[in-house]
C-alpha cells in the first residue's frame, strides 16, 4: 500500500471490494452442510426434525379437507379408484415430508452442479479484482498539499461510496445463503400440503420457489463475469491528459459505476430467476 495518504485511503476502499468479491466467489463454491463448519447445518437439521412432527400432522388435516371436500356422496367410498387415487395421493405426501432433508439437498446439489459448469469455465475472479493504477498514483504523488485537498475529497467521498457498495453486495449474497437455510429448516411443513388436492398448490409453489433461491446461484456468477469482462477489457480508462483532480474523479466514478452494475445485478438476480424460469 501506498505512503500517500490519499493513494492509501483509495487502495483500502478497493482491497475491501476485492475481499468481498473473493468471499462471494468462495461461498459460492460452499455447501450449507459445510458453511461455518456444519455448525449452522447441525442447527437447521434439528429444527428440520423437530417440523417433521408438525408436517405429519398437518398431513392428516390437509389429507381429511382434500377427502371431504372431493367427496360427493357417500358412494364415491365404495369406488376403488377413488380410495387408490387418494391413497396414493397421502402415501407421497408422507414419503415428502419425511423426505423432506434429502429432498431439498437434492435439488441444491442439482442446481449446484450447474453453478459449477458456469464457474469452472470462468476459473476465478482475478481478473474482477480494482486497483490504483501507477500513473494514477504517480500523479496523486506528485502534487503539492493545497493541490491534495480536493483530491483528498474526492477519494474519501469514492472510498466511502466503495465500502457501502461492498458490504451490500456481500450482504445480499449472505440473505440468499440464509434463505436456502430458511427453506430447509421449514420444508415438511408445504411438502405436507401435497396430501390434498386443494391445498398441494402451496407445496408446487414451495419447491418452484426454492429451486428459484438455489438458481440465483448462477445469476450471481454471471453477473460477476460481466463485472470482470468490464474490469479486464480496460474499462475504466486513464485520461492523462486531464487535470489530477478530474483525472482522479473520471477514473473512480467510472469504477463505482461498474460496482453499481455488479451490485445491481447481484441483487436482481430473484427477479432475473423468476422471469427467466416463470417461477
Amino acid at each position: 500500500m501506498s505512503d500517500n495518504w490519499i493513494v492509501g485511503n483509495l487502495q483500502l476502499a478497493f482491497n475491501t471490494w476485492n475481499g468481498k468479491l473473493a468471499e462471494i466467489w468462495s461461498l459460492l463454491t460452499t455447501t450449507p452442510q459445510d458453511f461455518r463448519g456444519g455448525g449452522v447445518w447441525a442447527a437447521i437439521t434439528n429444527i428440520n426434525n423437530a417440523m417433521m412432527a408438525v408436517g405429519y400432522g398437518l398431513l392428516v388435516l390437509f389429507f381429511s379437507m382434500g377427502l371431504c371436500q372431493s367427496v360427493a356422496s357417500f358412494k364415491d367410498f365404495q369406488r376403488p379408484e377413488f380410495a387408490l387415487r387418494h391413497l396414493i395421493r397421502f402415501v407421497a405426501a408422507k414419503v415428502a415430508v419425511g423426505s423432506a432433508m434429502e429432498i431439498m439437498t437434492t435439488i441444491f446439489s442439482i442446481c449446484g452442479g450447474i453453478v459449477q459448469s458456469v464457474m469452472s469455465s470462468v476459473g476465478g475472479m482475478a481478473s474482477a479484482g480494482v486497483t490504483v493504477p501507477q500513473e494514477m498514483v504517480d500523479a496523486i504523488e506528485s502534487v503539492g498539499f493545497l493541490a491534495s485537498i480536493p483530491l483528498w475529497l474526492v477519494t474519501l467521498l469514492g472510498s466511502l461510496f466503495i465500502t457501502v457498495l461492498s458490504f451490500i453486495l456481500i450482504m445480499t449474497v449472505y440473505g440468499r445463503f440464509f434463505r436456502l437455510y430458511f427453506y430447509t429448516a421449514l420444508a415438511p411443513l408445504p411438502l405436507a400440503s401435497f396430501a390434498g388436492e386443494n391445498t398441494n398448490f402451496a407445496g408446487k409453489a414451495f419447491i418452484k420457489s426454492y429451486i428459484g433461491v438455489c438458481m440465483e446461484s448462477v445469476v450471481i456468477v454471471l453477473a460477476c463475469l460481466v463485472f470482470s469482462a468490464f474490469m479486464s477489457g480496460g474499462n475504466p480508462t486513464l485520461d492523462e491528459s486531464l487535470s489530477v483532480v478530474t483525472m482522479s474523479w473520471q477514473y473512480v466514478g467510472e469504477t463505482i459505476f461498474n460496482m453499481l452494475v455488479l451490485v445491481g445485478l447481484v441483487k436482481g438476480a430473484e427477479r432475473i430467476v423468476r422471469e427467466m424460469f416463470g417461477l
